[in-house]
Formats: structure tokens, C-alpha cells, sequence
């Protein structure tokens, strides 16, 4: 089979297209032919071991995973003598994990994994781009308790988790602020958010509101940014914390009555099927910036490791 396929750390020229053996699926495993998958921030960090630590878990010398690619949308092709869940021909999405090794045509995970059916309004391509950010966003929001008739500002809302992020705290009823650059306003607004600042004309802590709950998805803004417009006895949440976010945030949980969550988030299977249902619903889509052929890998490396990305950029196998 085909794959994208890496054994040294380093820029996105080091992910290369190369014809791997096809896995077999265990007894209890689904063989999935992957239909599409999505380039995320957290696979170019893999790829590049940024931070440093990354190689203390994944090689320290070079990748002990050669396959990346974390989330998936296809139809099952084989099931094990033991997999009840699924069956042959079952179109499904969801997360890998960090079995990873969706970056190519097939995969193999346990029928207990972080997998659903497919949504029926969305093609593999919507579907795919799903699972990485409405997991992450549907985590920190749950931890945060976010309810009917609170203040909720998401720094980072064109991003896939902020997009992802802005339609969940909807649903569950915030009054949501989102935080984006000029050209992503439009796009924040057709989500649903209720009011929209523009980070580079505008900070938004001069507007002297406070929030219930303030969800810094992308690690640009300081802790102490964030708590300047935070209610005291309000909610931070750190999506994509380094340690240095990490020691700040616990320094203020321990003083004082705000909140500070961060942290590794845990994915299910049932955080996906309700993915699934509010998409089926319409109250969740997907948002794609742009697509690119499995091929053609290491150039959707390159565009999302500039930052500037609007919601999520997909990777369609054929």
C-alpha cells in the first residue's frame, strides 16, 4: 500500500511517499481503507520532535513510528473473527490516537476505538477533519462545565479546535467572544459567535469585559493576558500549554479562586458518536481550508506550519 512514510526528524521534505506492506487486522481489529485524513499542529510537532521531550517518547533519535497521522475517515474492509461493533462495509471516522499511521491507504485499530459511523451528510473529507479538533475542544469545554448564559472568549478561533470550540460552547449555550485575525472574521461569525474582535487592530482585554470561561487554543497569549479579563472565580483553559503555561497555571489555581485546566486530553468512542449527532443535527460542521492529494504531504506540512490556516486542512487517499 501506499504511505507517507518518515525516519529522521526534520523539516516536511523528510515525509516521503513510499509503498509499505499492507497491514493484517488481529482478531479483534478492523482493516480500514482510509478515504481521507487531515494535517493538524500536532503532526508537524511529531515530525519536527518539537519540543525537544517529544523524542523521549517517540525515539530520541530518530521516529519509532515511521507512519503518521492521527485522525481518519474510511470504510472497513475486513473485520477480525472477534469485532461485533462493525461491520464489512461500514463507513467510519475518528482518531487513531497515538497508534497514529493514518497518513496512508490502510489501517488497522481495535474495534473499541475511538470510532464512529460516519455522519451521512458529510463526505469522507468533511468527516475526516472532525475528530481532532471537536475532541480536543469537546474536553476542555466539558471540564469547564460551560452552561446556558455564560461568558465564554476562545483566543484562536479560526483554528480547528476554535472553530470546533465556537459551535460546542453555542450548543451548550455561552455567549461566545471569538478571537481572530481580519480575514477570519466572516468565517468566526458564520459559526455562531456572537461577537467577533479583530487581534491585530483590537486587544481584548480593552474592552473591560469579563468572561466566564477564556479558552487560549493556540499558545500565543500569555497566562497573565488571559487573566486580566477573567472572572475571579472564572475558568481558563490551556489547549495547547508548554510547561511554562503549565507551571503559570498552577501557580494561579494554588493563590487564587480561578480555575486553570490544561493538560493531555482523553478521547472515546462516545465523544465521537456525539460529534457525530450534533453534525447529523446541524450543529457542528466542519471547516476546511484546503485540501490537498495524499502525494503532495509534505506541502500540506508546510502550509499548516505557518499558522495561519482557517479550521482544518484535509488529506484525501484515492
Amino acid at each position: 500500500m501506499k504511505a507517507i512514510v518518515y525516519n529522521t526528524y526534520g523539516g516536511p521534505e523528510v515525509l516521503q511517499l513510499k509503498e509499505v506492506n499492507k497491514p493484517q487486522p488481529k482478531d479483534n481489529e478492523l482493516l480500514i481503507r482510509i478515504k481521507a485524513t487531515a494535517v493538524n499542529s500536532g503532526d508537524y510537532r511529531l515530525r519536527k520532535a518539537d519540543p525537544f521531550a517529544v523524542r523521549f517518547f517517540f525515539g530520541l533519535t530518530k521516529p519509532k513510528k515511521q507512519i503518521l497521522g492521527g485522525v481518519l475517515s474510511g470504510v472497513i474492509e475486513h473485520t477480525g473473527k472477534d469485532v461485533k461493533l462493525f461491520n464489512v462495509g461500514d463507513e467510519v471516522f475518528g482518531s487513531a490516537g497515538m497508534r497514529f499511521g493514518t497518513y496512508a491507504e490502510y489501517v488497522c485499530l481495535p474495534e473499541t476505538a475511538v470510532l464512529s459511523l460516519k455522519p451521512v451528510n458529510l463526505s469522507h473529507t468533511e468527516a475526516a477533519v472532525i475528530p481532532f479538533g471537536g475532541t480536543t475542544a469537546l474536553y476542555f469545554i466539558k471540564k469547564a462545565k460551560i452552561k446556558s448564559g455564560q461568558k465564554v472568549l476562545i483566543y484562536g478561533a479560526s483554528g480547528a479546535i476554535g472553530t470546533a470550540a465556537i459551535q460546542l460552547a453555542k450548543y451548550f449555550g455561552a455567549e461566545v467572544t471569538a478571537v481572530c485575525s481580519t480575514s477570519n472574521l466572516e468565517m468566526v461569525r458564520s459559526l455562531g459567535a456572537d461577537h467577533v474582535i479583530d487581534y491585530t487592530k483590537e486587544n481584548f482585554n480593552d474592552r473591560g469585559e469579563k468572561y466566564d470561561v477564556i479558552y487560549e487554543t493556540v499558545n500565543k497569549l500569555p497566562v497573565s493576558e488571559c487573566l486580566k479579563s477573567l472572572k475571579k472565580d472564572g475558568t481558563l483553559l490551556l489547549g495547547a500549554a508548554m510547561l511554562k503555561q503549565m507551571l503559570r497555571g498552577c501557580l494561579v489555581a494554588m493563590v487564587g479562586k480561578q480555575k486553570v485546566i490544561f493538560g493531555v486530553i482523553k478521547e472515546s468512542a462516545e465523544d465521537i458518536a456525539f460529534l457525530r449527532w450534533l453534525i447529523e443535527t446541524d450543529r457542528l460542521r466542519s471547516v476546511i481550508d484546503k485540501t490537498f492529494p495524499l502525494e503532495k504531504m509534505a506541502e500540506a506540512h508546510a502550509y499548516v506550519e505557518k499558522g495561519h490556516k482557517k479550521g482544518n486542512v484535509a488529506v484525501e487517499i484515492n
